[in-house]
Order: C-alpha cells, then structure tokens, then sequence
C-alpha cells in the first residue's frame, strides 16, 4: 500500500497546474462573457473577478471589432443623374381635337340614327418632358409638346403634381417656356457651356421616355453642329448637338447633361427607319438665349435674307463645270451657293441672284450654308449686313438688310 506521502503533489507542481488552469479558464471565461453579453446577461453575473472581467472585457472588444462595411461606390452617370434629375419634370397635355366631318348626304340614314352625329371634337392627350431652368417656377421644354394645347399639368421629380401655363413658344427653334406655381423647394438645374463641347464627350438624356419617368440613358456626343435641315425639316432653324444616347417618344424636352451633371441640352427629336438610334439636342446656349425673350411673353425674331442655298465645295464645282451639259458654270471655292431667290425678300431687294456664292458674311468667311445661318442669327433685323458674293469671275460686296422672319400661318 502506498503512504499519503507518495502520491502528494509537490508545492511546485501544485502552483503550475494552478497557473494552467487559471490560464485555462481565462480562455473559457472570456469566450463565455461574449456569448453573455451577446445574450443580454447582467454584467453583474459575469463580473466574477477584477483580473477575469478586464481580461473578458478586453476578449470581447477584440472579437465585436470589425473593419466597417465599405461605402458603396458609384460611377460618374449615376453622380451626374444624382445632381440634374431634381430639376427634370415630365409634362402632361390635353387639347380639343376637331373629328373629321362626314357629309350628311353621304351618310346612309341608319348609321347615322346608330352612331349619331359624326360632327364634334375629341380630346387629344399627349406627353413630353421639360427642366426647371428658374427656381422661380420656369420649365424649358420643347414647341411641339406644348403646341396649340388646352391644358399642361408638370409632375415634379417627387411626385407633386402642378398646373402649368404656357407663358412662349418659338416654333422656329422648337423651344417654348411653361410656369408653375413654384414651390419653396423648386431647385434649377445647372447649366453647363454647349460651345465647350466636343465631339466623344459623355451624353446623359434625362426625361420620361414612353411614360417611364425618372428615365437616365448613357451615350457621347456624336456630332456638333448638325444642321436640322439637313434632316428634313426645311421649317426650323437650329444646329444641333448629335449623340447615341438613347432619345424615345417621351424625353422631348428632357435635358441632356454631361459627366458633371450640368445641362449642355435639350432633347428635341430622335431619327427613325434608317440611322435609327440617333438623336438630337437643341445647344443650351442657344435655348437659354430663345427662353430669355419667350419668359417676357414676346416674340422671338428670326433675321432672314429670304435664300435657299446648298453648300458647294471646291470639288464639286470643278466636277459641275466639266460636265457639257452644265446648266451654269460654278465658282471653284468653298461657300453657300444661292439655289432660289425668295420674291420680295431682302435677298431680291439686295440684288442677289441664283448662282451666286456666297463666301464671307460680317468679314467672316461662309464655307457652307450653316455658317451664313450662323451670321444671320446674329445679325440685326433692319441694319445693313455685309456680304461679299462671288458671280462667275467677279468678287462683289453687297449689303443686306435682314428682316423679321414671317411667322407661319
């Protein structure tokens, strides 16, 4: 049989496996103060000793610890959308619409006992989109959402409905101006520079394409200076800004932003059938000039010479006046060359003929038709503009007097 002696731990021995143990449980009470504390336990219970509690305290601020979730990160559309689309209203219409009358001896007397009388008028809903460009409660949008309607109704970026009367429109641009009872926090949007522009730099459309508000689409600007004409529309006068980013039924009106969110146009029509994705937006520099004279409810005046020209390159010229059959020998230079003289404009009174190439306007030279638009637009109705015209072999300097485009009936 063994003595009590043999099997009593040494004092040594004793304070180790002590110390292992303490060790132990530091480890144990630690982990059980963050389950603890996770659970809601009084902090009471788990306080068993000053030297256990701060070694759990510190245990548990080691495992809540956490690197913080990390900010989500936005690219350029969404910051620029972010900063103009408080400012983007859509724009609901009503107008009286006249039905096509029938006459009563053609109709046959039974459908007009069932259908009644076809003579009447309908009512005739149409939509666009439009920007606050005045805090005081101005909306820039285009002429043709707004022409020869009977009611406007503006829906703002939050929802708030408003009554919107048409204070201007100037067809010629396709640009017209609508008030709004202005809320406290109506905000304008930013207007960017059109003449800073290049061709490559981003395109944002903002509008209500189809009814879909709140509608952002991504493109570049794909040309500058594109004369509408040349689109078919012998009525307007604009050059317009070109671009891919997508421009449906709906966004007429709506801005186009560049990448710092600042408005560098207006969206004003969209090319179907063939070259279909292509749209077209009105410089801002030129829409806010068209807004400052339709917001005093005047006018605006378009100077006119009274021309039709087509552009005529050196090139081509060459290639009319080898050709036998030429109706007419053509000056070989760059220039607008006068295609009709309108009666009784201030192109006849001037003296100016078909044939004629004009190259200069105001000593600045014309190497196509939009550059004589250009001169002309900055002109002055009633005073003297100079041009200088090349007629066959001869340079001749004549002097114009703009006057104020007739309006269309």
């Amino acid at each position: 049989m063994l003595s009590s002696a043999h099997i009593r731990p040494s004092v040594g021995s004793m304070q180790q496996a002590s110390r292992r143990f303490w060790a132990g449980s530091h480890r144990w009470l630690a982990l059980l103060l963050v389950v603890g504390l996770s659970l809601g336990w009084p902090a009471r219970a788990l306080a068993l000793s000053p030297e256990l509690s701060a070694t759990a305290t510190a245990a548990a601020a080691a495992a809540s610890s956490s690197p913080p979730a990390a900010a989500p990160v936005h690219n350029f559309v969404a910051e620029a959308a972010r900063r103009a689309s408080p400012s983007v209203v859509r724009i609901d219409t009503e107008r009286e619409v006249p039905r096509q009358a029938f006459d009563p001896a053609l109709l046959d007397p039974l459908l007009r006992d069932l259908f009644g009388d076809p003579a009447g008028s309908s009512r005739e809903r149409g939509q666009g989109s439009g920007v606050v460009i005045d805090a005081s409660g101005l909306v820039l949008t285009n002429a043709h959402v707004v022409e020869r309607v009977d009611l406007v109704e503006v829906t703002l970026a939050d929802g708030r409905q408003l009554d919107g009367t048409v204070v201007g429109a100037d067809p010629v641009t396709d640009l017209a101006v609508v008030r709004i009872e202005a809320p406290k926090d109506l905000k304008a949007a930013p207007m960017g520079n059109s003449e800073a522009l290049e061709v490559g730099d981003w395109a944002i459309a903002l509008g209500s394409p189809y009814g879909l508000e709140r509608t952002v689409t991504l493109g570049i600007v794909s040309s500058l200076h594109r004369n509408i004409n040349s689109l078919g529309f012998a009525d307007k006068r604009l050059d317009l800004i070109q671009t891919d980013a997508a421009i449906n039924p709906g966004n007429s009106g709506g801005p186009l932003i560049n990448a710092a969110g600042e408005v560098i146009g207006i969206n004003t029509l969209v090319r179907s059938g063939p070259g279909a994705g292509l749209g077209f937006a009105i410089p801002i520099n030129l829409a806010r000039g068209v807004a400052d004279q339709l917001r005093t409810g005047a006018d605006v005046v378009h100077p006119y010479l009274g021309l039709q020209l087509v552009p005529l390159t050196a090139r081509r010229a060459r290639d009319n006046n080898r050709d036998p059959e030429a109706v007419l020998q053509l000056p070989e230079r760059d220039g607008a060359l006068v295609q009709r003289v309108l009666q009784g404009s201030p192109a006849e009174s001037a003296g100016l003929r078909r044939g004629d190439l004009v190259v200069s306007a105001a000593d600045q030279p014309v190497t196509n038709p939009s550059a004589l638009l250009q001169r002309v637009e900055a002109s002055r109705v009633g005073e003297d503009l100079p041009l200088k015209v090349v007629r066959g072999n001869r340079e001749l300097q004549l002097s114009i007097r703009p006057a104020a485009l007739p309006r269309a009936s």
